[in-house]
């Protein structure tokens, strides 16, 4: 998990971006790192005009190759996700309106997959990780409308 934290981006306010990659994952890295940032653009954690970290530093704190991180933002660009100012930096470009419901719900299921694995590999039953679910789902669901 990288926790990200800039001073030039004090006058917008100071904002973190999570990333945290599973090398054990079936899940390619640079699509992790692609699908955890279109989560945070769709979740709101990420705001349209938000500064995201340069290739090298995104790359440096990841401890991933800044080929791989290129080609992140190479793609993020080309989903209109994020767009990059010459000379300024790499900024996010859409709000979570931009995501297509259909890319919301293969960000969901990425998710979901990893708590099937974990379920399984932990014996959870079906029927035991479905009630968890929507257990949780209805608490979060009742928190947030406070």
């Amino acid at each position: 998990m990288v926790r990200y934290n800039s001073k030039a981006l004090k006058q917008k306010g100071v904002f973190t971006i999570y990333i945290r990659i599973e090398p054990s994952s079936s899940v390619p890295i640079y699509r992790q790192i692609i699908d955890q940032i279109k989560y945070q653009v769709a979740t709101g954690s990420l705001r349209e005009g938000d500064k995201v970290p340069s290739v090298r530093e995104l790359a440096s704190n990841l401890a991933v190759n800044q080929n791989t991180i290129l080609k992140v933002y190479n793609e993020l660009c080309r989903e209109n996700v994020l767009k990059i100012e010459r000379g300024d930096g790499t900024y996010v470009s859409s709000n979570k309106q931009n995501i297509p419901s259909a890319e919301r719900k293969k960000i969901v299921a990425n998710v979901l997959r990893e708590a099937v694995i974990q379920a399984i590999q932990l014996d959870v039953s079906l029927e035991q990780a479905s009630e968890l679910l929507k257990e949780e789902y209805e608490a979060i669901k009742s928190e947030r409308n406070k």
